[in-house]
């Protein structure tokens, strides 16, 4: 008994699982199920022909994994402490990278010796008092001695480089630097298309790079960009950049639909100061390092002249994507399309289901249970003059009739 019970149960999971459901159309005669249904349907055709295949181009194939060399040369010649300096003194890296600085303010701390000092910034009236500054190391190793800084105070004693560096802020910048000249050159490759190009055009001339300046409407193949003009696209302005230093971004977007001829593919540029964060803080503002020459006296000693640069860095960054018709996205985003126009079908089977008066009528019109039929005789009077009786029994009347 308890057998025969759980496979009756085994069986009616079976059944239940084992079912097939089939669409109904049901005509529902409603103004504002309509204008609803219509609605959604024209706002989803819309969105795919507007936004995904117009601006998107979801019928494309993508490349986004460019490819982007970067060169770049500086010119440009400034006065410091009444000497002449040449973009030599005032460049660096000097290997022309994607990343470089433009030296716009310098602070000189000349013939330092290997020895030991006083340094004003840490102000003592005994030796205990040096004691806590033992673990800093910013201008040497701290001896934990109070000395003498000058007739009227003491100040802690570092062994390192003698004297310490020059912590002046009032020199002048090198205001020279604003008409200094950035050359640019710049090639990408899309390897998706085996397609190249740069903003160095294969035909231009050493004429034209001599007399051009880049223009962002006119002139820009022009790989020739003034500092003074970066900085007026950055929105910013050269005499507040150049007292604290700066990080300038200039970016290249290679946007390209490959499905026009290549004229069609051109850069584009932006500019933008890339460490706007640190204007707003009274510590650590602007871009600045340190760097020193070294020297040997005839007797061998060898001391050095210390440098703290104020600079504008700029960081050239590349980026781009291309895209060509391929037919596998295109299908699927088309087939996409048509599956969600269906979308306002379902919505108003919602609302008419769950929302509207008379929704109970409306699901036994639309939801029907049909029991599988298992056998079939019929004799039927046509109008042909046959005759005929059509009996239907089911799976469950055929076990009633076997018991």
């Amino acid at each position: 008994m308890t057998s025969s019970i759980h496979r009756c149960r085994m069986l009616g999971c079976a059944s239940k699982f084992f079912t097939y459901e089939t669409t109904k159309s049901v005509v529902v005669k409603s103004w504002t199920l309509g204008i609803i249904n219509r609605t959604v349907q024209l706002l989803i055709i819309v969105y795919f022909v507007g936004w995904v295949f117009l601006h998107e181009k979801a019928y494309q194939l993508q490349d986004t994994a460019i490819e982007s060399s970067v060169t770049t040369k500086v010119k440009g010649g400034g006065i410091y402490d009444d000497k002449v300096m040449d973009i030599t003194d005032l460049m660096s890296p000097p290997e022309g990278t994607s990343v470089f600085c433009i030296t716009t303010r310098l602070i000189t701390t000349k013939r330092q010796f290997r020895g030991s000092c006083p340094y004003t910034k840490y102000s003592c009236n005994k030796t205990e008092d040096c004691m806590k500054y033992m673990s800093r190391s910013d201008n040497g190793i701290i001896t934990g001695r109070c000395v003498e800084c000058n007739s009227s105070s003491l100040c802690c004693e570092v062994r390192g480089w003698c004297p310490t560096e020059v912590s002046a802020t009032d020199t002048r910048p090198i205001m020279e630097v604003e008409n200094f000249t950035i050359f640019i050159k710049n090639s990408i490759r899309f390897p998706t298309f085996d397609f190249s190009k740069g903003n160095f055009l294969t035909n231009i001339t050493e004429k034209y790079i001599q007399k051009c300046n880049f223009d962002m409407q006119d002139n820009i193949y022009c790989p020739i960009f003034k500092v003074r003009d970066v900085l007026h696209y950055a929105n910013q302005n050269f005499s507040a950049i150049a007292q604290e230093g700066g990080v300038i971004g200039i970016k290249i977007g290679w946007l390209c639909d490959l499905d026009w001829s290549e004229e069609h593919c051109n850069p584009t540029y932006t500019f933008n100061r890339l460490d706007a964060l640190s204007q707003r803080n009274n510590v650590s503002k602007g871009y600045n390092f340190r760097y020193a020459k070294y020297y040997t006296n005839e007797n061998g000693t060898e001391y050095r002249s210390l440098f703290k640069v104020y600079a504008i860095r700029f960081d050239v960054l590349v980026h781009g994507q291309a895209g060509k018709f391929n037919l596998i996205p295109a299908i699927i985003n088309f087939v996409a399309a048509f599956t969600s126009v269906g979308l306002g079908t379902v919505l108003c089977d919602i609302i008419l289901l769950h929302f509207l008066k008379g929704s109970d009528q409306y699901k036994a019109k639309k939801f029907e249970q049909v029991t599988a039929i298992t056998n079939t005789s019929c004799i039927s009077k046509t109008n042909d003059g046959y005759q005929g009786s059509c009996q239907l029994l089911s799976v469950k009347q055929k076990k009633q009739e076997i018991h």
